[in-house]
């Protein structure tokens, strides 16, 4: 499930309790370490620092926790929230992007505490996460007092986040010819089907990357493209044709990326691969 699917709007943008909270992600209210964790592993307490960015402007509207097949690990595992200043919302229009912190934690030891910088495009479910060289990214050890520190962090994010936001407003000035999106399409291909080798065994074409689900997303500028494929990467739905061991056609579908670490994963490898297609088309200004 997307961690939007039923929570963060912008038609004035819900902002989760604590008891939904509770019952989206119940890993967030853990206040000490999993039994299996050693005497040096600290636990940080998501909900005590949420608690302290909420003060600070910095709202929960989205809302993920992994499975667990250790039924024990379930209060303890990793989970990742989406922040957002609600107060920015009352101007937004559909296409237009904003910046949120993506807060990623465990205390099972399956995660360190990472804070992150995200984009989201109003309209599209999935949250690209803006990683390069100039979005800042804060990793905590469970160790000692952290909240000043992610406090403190999470306004740095935020600024080295800003940056990012020109992106939609040059890479939409940057036509790609058919090659080139061709070409985005493959890289794509292999980043969410290839295996460590970068082989690929699928019935999915790399074309079916650049297919739009929307009426609005035809056009073939970067901006589109990148978004276009970064959401057919990441929500699944593509349909191919293979055969089994008996030569019998089978009919495929791909599954949304529902894992907290692969959905991240390939947010940052689309969003470097836009960024290195800008760079060769002479836009280089995300770097500056």
């Amino acid at each position: 499930m997307s961690i939007y699917a039923n929570t963060a709007r912008f038609d004035g943008a819900k902002v989760l309790g604590e008891d939904e909270l509770r019952r989206l992600a119940p890993s967030v209210f853990a206040t000490s370490a999993h039994e299996s964790r050693s005497d040096r592993f600290q636990p940080i307490p998501t909900i005590e620092i949420l608690r302290g960015l909420m003060a600070e402007g910095f709202m929960p509207v989205g809302a993920k926790q992994s499975r667990s097949r250790d039924a024990s690990k379930v209060h303890f595992t990793k989970h990742m929230l989406r922040l957002r200043r609600i107060d920015e919302d009352s101007s937004l229009r559909v296409g237009d992007t904003v910046c949120e912190i993506l807060l990623k934690n465990a205390n099972d030891g399956s995660s360190a505490y990472d804070l992150m910088a995200g984009l989201f495009r109003i309209r599209c479910l999935n949250s690209l996460v803006a990683q390069t060289g100039t979005i800042d990214s804060v990793k905590v050890r469970h160790s000692g007092d952290v909240q000043g520190k992610v406090i403190e962090g999470t306004y740095r994010v935020m600024e080295e986040a800003q940056k990012a936001l020109v992106a939609p407003a040059e890479w939409s000035g940057l036509a790609l010819s058919r090659d080139e999106r061709m070409a985005f399409a493959e890289a794509a291909h292999v980043l969410r089907f290839g295996d460590a080798e970068g082989n690929v065994d699928t019935p999915i074409t790399p074309d079916q990357l650049l297919q739009p689900r929307r009426r609005d997303d035809r056009a073939a500028d970067l901006w589109t493209t990148f978004n276009v494929a970064q959401e057919n990467v990441i929500r699944g739905g593509l349909r191919g044709v293979t055969r089994n061991a008996n030569g019998r056609r089978r009919r495929v579908s791909t599954r949304a990326v529902n894992g907290i670490d692969q959905d991240v994963k390939l947010n940052k490898a689309l969003w470097i691969l836009s960024q290195r297609m800008a760079e060769m088309k002479g836009v280089d200004s995300l770097a500056a």
